[in-house]
């Protein structure tokens, strides 16, 4: 779980970015305007923020030079190359440009998270534990044989828990943008992991979409 500052002045992106930051296990604090972030990011000691760059008070720019080694992705409307690399310079982790799919930004979050070693590397939930250094899985201590795309899958069911996902979501993330084989396999691999694990009644079909993988966060 990390604890992330989300500053945005539009409350339904805001709010959009809040939900799923959450249901992932992310601890996430609201900001509305730049007034009082960079004092707010001084006292509290996030381990990200996502910031806007045009925002009333102060923008996101200005902001950015007062922070001092904490983890920032812009999220902005400005996706001009110079507002890129003046982003990047400030020293930014990523810029997401409007607008987003929120997948993404839940996977981008995810990996910053992972370059600055602010993510979980174990996770665990019923008597199921996750090693995704080691690739290892065990189920009440004993090891379960996961073949490389079937721990792939349980491990983007994992980073976007409580997220309903769709099949071709699920393709991207597993098997690359570049896949050409039937979205069927993803059924397949699902069926493999409830079998080998056990999860029948945490991992959810949903209709006419795809999975969800329903765990405390």
């Amino acid at each position: 779980m990390a604890k992330i500052l989300i500053v945005e002045d539009e409350p339904t992106i805001n709010n959009l970015i809040r939900m799923n930051l959450s249901l992932g296990g992310h601890l996430c604090t609201q900001r509305f305007s730049g007034i009082g972030v960079a004092e707010l990011v001084a006292e509290e000691n996030f381990d990200l923020v996502i910031l806007d760059v045009m925002l009333p008070g102060e923008d996101g720019f200005a902001i950015a030079g007062e922070l001092k080694g904490t983890p920032i992705i812009f999220v902005t409307a400005k996706d001009g190359l110079q507002d890129r690399l003046k982003g990047l310079r400030l020293g930014a982790d990523d810029y997401i440009s409007k607008p987003f799919e929120i997948l993404e930004l839940v996977a981008r979050v995810d990996a910053v998270l992972r370059r600055t070693a602010k993510t979980e590397t174990v996770f665990s939930f019923d008597d199921i534990t996750v090693d995704f250094a080691c690739r290892k899985v065990q189920k009440q201590g004993a090891d379960v044989k996961l073949k490389p795309k079937e721990f792939l899958l349980l491990e983007a069911l994992i980073r976007n828990r409580n997220l309903a996902l769709s099949r071709e979501q699920l393709v991207e993330l597993v098997w690359g943008f570049d896949y050409e084989g039937e979205l069927r396999t993803v059924d397949v691999h699902i069926q493999k992991l409830r079998q080998k694990l056990g999860i029948e009644g945490r991992l959810k079909t949903v209709h006419k979409l795809g999975y969800r993988l329903e765990v405390p966060s």
